[in-house]
């Protein structure tokens, strides 16, 4: 049976090649000293190019415009490290749906080199990927070289993402904790939010929630609630509090019953105390957690994503402002979908009512509708319109499940900002939408 070796960080730089594809892990499963070290043989290779998901790390290979022809990325996500880069010219996004991303990304251009992180072997000789499993499986058993930073600070989760060590390459042995993530308090709007949601959502239901104030604020929210479920793409702080008061015990769920489902985890360094070793949190592969048949299999699933713009007919700008990618599709379609399929399911867009920006022409920031006429040129569509069901501002919720343009000009103009109503109404008249 094969043993993986052991190596250094500079021995594992070492073995990428020209032209390689490189996947790495997602987010809080990226290696960490890999992405450090890579720019450091930027002079002896070319063409390499790497595939990332929501990367948190700074790597200086990206960071630095010098590199770049040496390295580009391509990337299912953005995060703030790639939406600052993204200028040097060598960074693009791929347009996916979460539960399929690996699998068509993979066929379009096979890993040569996987490497993430990963808990030591246990008496077994199996290894946890720890923190994420929406592709990295896949990639596993796809990828010519396979290389995991092994860190003993990584909670040991269960699930779907075990690996044994004869499936692996390399280890580097390694000492850092994964990346946390804060837990953000929710402001007036969110809870105002928050509520509205929560009004809606039955005992026993299944949730999927997202990060930010939003769904905290929703979290906080369910906390009087009774037999909730989770089935939901990221386990996050919100949910493990969820658990932790004993709102959440999915035992109503018709799968996976008394389990909370996920395909990775991101959040406070409690979250990954209290998912480290424990059964009840399983983390599956994000081809089938994110699969909208599987979701809508549950009973009172309920969905609650956020978008950045949405126009009078519902169309939602998710993941790019105007023609700018910002983060991703994700899994918001999956889900939306999903929940829809559900008896009884749901699904909530939410975002606040306004925003401010920087007008081009003054200088000076301003307000501005964030329900609008319609979206903004070269706007990505993550959510289409045929697919909305409730969307809820700080100002109310309305559905639009089953309405007319006419209607959900009105109902969404009843949940912007008052300020911005009659010009929106104005606009409707103009476009034709309402006489």
């Amino acid at each position: 049976m094969k043993t993986p070796k052991k190596i250094t960080v500079s021995d594992a730089i070492g073995l990428v090649k020209d032209n390689d594809t490189i996947v790495f892990g997602m987010a809080a499963a990226e290696p960490k000293e890999f992405i450090q070290a890579l720019h450091l043989i930027a002079g002896q290779v070319k063409g390499v190019r790497v595939t990332n998901c929501l990367p948190i790390e700074n790597g200086e290979f990206f960071i630095n415009p010098k590199y770049k022809s040496s390295f580009s990325i391509d990337s299912w996500f953005y995060g703030a490290s790639l939406r600052k880069a993204h200028e040097n010219g060598n960074i693009s996004f791929i347009p996916n749906h979460l539960h399929l991303a690996g699998r068509k990304r993979f066929e379009h251009a096979r890993p040569n080199i996987f490497i993430g992180t990963a808990t030591p072997p246990d008496q077994h000789g199996f290894l946890s990927l720890s923190l994420s499993n929406v592709y990295e499986k896949e990639a596993i058993e796809l990828a010519d070289i396979v290389i995991l930073e092994v860190s003993p600070h990584f909670p040991r989760t269960l699930g779907d993402l075990e690996v044994h060590m004869s499936h692996i390459d390399y280890i580097i042995d390694v000492d850092y904790y994964p990346p946390v993530l804060a837990d953000v308090e929710p402001n007036e709007k969110d809870i105002a939010i928050g509520n509205f949601i929560a009004e809606k959502i039955k005992n026993g239901s299944t949730l999927q929630l997202g990060i930010g104030g939003i769904p905290n604020a929703v979290a906080h929210a369910l906390l009087h609630k009774k037999d909730l479920g989770i089935h939901t793409e990221m386990f996050t702080t919100g949910l493990m509090k969820l658990v932790k008061a004993g709102a959440a015990n999915g035992s109503k769920k018709k799968t996976h019953k008394g389990k909370h489902v996920c395909c990775f985890a991101l959040g406070t360094q409690e979250l990954y105390d209290f998912i480290d070793n424990n059964p009840s949190v399983q983390i599956l592969n994000g081809h089938y957690v994110n699969d909208p048949a599987i979701i809508g299999l549950n009973d009172n699933q309920v969905s609650i994503n956020t978008t950045i713009e949405i126009d009078l007919t519902g169309q939602c700008a998710s993941e790019s402002i105007g023609h700018k990618q910002f983060s991703g599709t994700g899994g918001q379609t999956d889900t939306a979908v999903g929940a829809q399929n559900s008896k009884g399911g749901m699904s909530f867009i939410t975002l606040y009512s306004t925003t401010t920006v920087k007008n081009p022409v003054t200088g000076e920031r301003e307000e501005i509708s964030k329900i609008v006429p319609f979206l903004k040129p070269g706007a990505a569509v993550t959510l289409s319109r045929a697919d909305v069901d409730y969307v809820v501002t700080e100002y109310g919720l309305v559905s639009l499940r089953g309405t007319t343009v006419a209607e959900r000009v009105h109902l969404l103009i009843s949940i912007a900002h008052p300020k911005f109503r009659d010009e929106l109404i104005q606009d409707a008249i103009k476009l034709g939408y309402v006489i």
